[in-house]
């Protein structure tokens, strides 16, 4: 048994040709997919607890380095998607490249990754949701608000769950018409703030650090980044609906960068105008545009900045909630787990066990949870899958140079290795218990290989490699 075994990019070629996903998404959908899942908490939720406890003005510059580092990855990641045009993102062409049991460890990180990133969210959402029925004149009891009984929180996750086993057209539809929302209501915030930013809220730009690393300085700008990191997830999952896209080749490379430079260019306004406003030491609060919005006077449009969020959020959770699913596909197909999550609708033609399964397990941890640490620990995982996406560009350039790349990654090997490094300073500057946390799901998922992935996934190539033999004239 292999642990390093690849699988063939012939087999995973053959695959999205033959695959019985729904191809129905174009080079917009795919775009809106992206910024669907990018523009969610981090804008409207983290951006105001990075600003107040880590960075200050100097988040834009922790904002630019995740951009940066995410710009790299995204290159690779649209290099891998167009040759490999399959569902299953990071953890399909870790397979491809390096084996078997690394592409295990990324499948398990990115279950991580989007299970506790929709459950975040979806608590976000239910945060955004409780203050706009306050402003309405609707008291939501405390005590079925929060965890351990979020019920806006599970019951949106479960919302998103029905949209999804409905179809992923119907749900790219859906995307897309609540991105168009979304992104207007940041111009608009964009726009109505500017001329109320005070220049000295702004300054000093990198406050002085308190004495701890990750307390502002400049290891809080380091600190940020790997924080607002969190806010950039979301570019990646395009890759993950590779499977129903009409033309991978061409429009994977579209949907990942144009979704992440657009997204970059909204971020880093929104936070000159918000800090511009709201002094950064006052942005510790779960609604900080709102709030920045009510410092102008402007207060009627602080209820239109709160609807915007709970559209933008719900969003969020449609396309991480889609990629869970697509990596439980993928991961069944090739054996590492029970068949059940690879099951497709016979009509609807969509994953529907694995959506529901899913969906029921991330609604009971967002009604139970709260917030915590969680996005910082979505960060870490993401960031870990990207280094080795980087890596990965590197080793089939080399292993495989005459493989068609319809999108070919510029400046290789130095794009992956810059992309590789800034992924990796963004991990360092997380805290040492977003670490720990990591390695005991990683220890978890070797064990779950070991015990059960392993065996079954031998088997699956074994199949497979019966079939590819039987098809070639001559053979038995």
């Amino acid at each position: 048994m292999d642990l390093f075994a690849t699988k063939p990019l012939a087999d995973l070629q053959a695959e999205a040709e033959g695959g019985v996903l729904k191809r129905s998404l174009g080079p917009w959908n795919l775009t809106a997919l992206g910024i669907g899942a990018i523009i969610g908490t981090g804008i409207f939720v983290l951006v105001g607890t990075a600003a107040s406890q880590n960075a200050g003005p100097a988040l834009v510059l922790s904002m630019v380095f995740s951009a940066i580092g995410c710009a790299f990855a995204g290159l690779c990641y649209a290099e891998l998607a167009s040759m490999v045009p399959v569902a299953g993102s990071a953890y399909t062409y870790a397979y491809a490249t390096i084996g078997e049991l690394i592409a295990w460890i990324i499948g398990w990180d990115l279950i991580l990754e989007y299970a506790l990133a929709t459950s975040t969210v979806a608590v976000g959402w239910s945060g955004y949701f409780v203050s706009l029925m306050r402003d309405l004149g609707v008291t939501v009891p405390a005590a079925w608000a929060a965890a351990p009984s979020n019920l806006p929180a599970a019951i949106i996750v479960l919302v998103v769950t029905a949209l999804l086993v409905i179809g992923i057209k119907e749900s790219a539809n859906t995307n897309t018409a609540l991105v168009l929302v979304k992104a207007s209501v940041l111009v608009v915030f964009i726009v109505a703030g500017a001329s109320f930013v005070r220049p000295e809220h702004l300054t000093p730009f990198v406050p002085p650090n308190t004495g701890a690393f990750g307390a502002f300085g400049w290891s809080g700008v380091l600190r940020g980044a790997g924080v607002m990191f969190f806010a950039y997830i979301g570019f990646d999952a395009v890759s993950t609906a590779a499977q129903e896209a009409k033309n991978p080749a061409r429009d994977m490379p579209i949907g990942i960068l144009l979704s992440l430079a657009i997204c970059t260019v909204l971020y880093i306004l929104v936070a000159v105008v918000l800090i511009g406003i709201v002094p950064y030491s006052d942005l510790m609060v779960a609604d900080p545009l709102a709030v920045g919005i009510d410092r102008t006077g402007l207060t009627w449009l602080s209820l239109f900045i709160k609807v915007a969020a709970l559209f933008g959020l719900f969003s969020t959770m449609l396309v991480n909630l889609l990629g869970q699913t697509r990596i439980f596909y993928s991961m069944s197909r090739d054996g590492l787990l029970p068949p059940l999550f690879g099951r497709v609708h016979p009509r609807l033609r969509t994953p529907h066990v694995s959506t529901m399964l899913t969906g029921v397990v991330i609604a009971l941890a967002a009604g139970l949870t709260p917030i915590g640490l969680l996005s910082q620990l979505v960060s870490i995982g993401t960031l870990l899958a990207f280094v080795l996406v980087c890596i990965g560009v590197v080793v089939l350039r080399r292993t495989a140079p005459h493989v068609k790349r319809p999108f070919r990654t510029p400046g290789v090997p130095y794009v992956p290795i810059a992309g590789a490094v800034f992924c990796l300073a963004q991990m360092v500057g997380l805290p040492v218990a977003t670490w720990e946390r990591l390695g005991i799901w990683l220890v978890a998922g070797l064990v779950v290989y070991f015990a059960y992935g392993r065996v079954r996934a031998d088997g699956v190539r074994r199949v497979r490699e019966v079939r590819r033999v039987r098809q070639v004239p001559g053979t038995n």
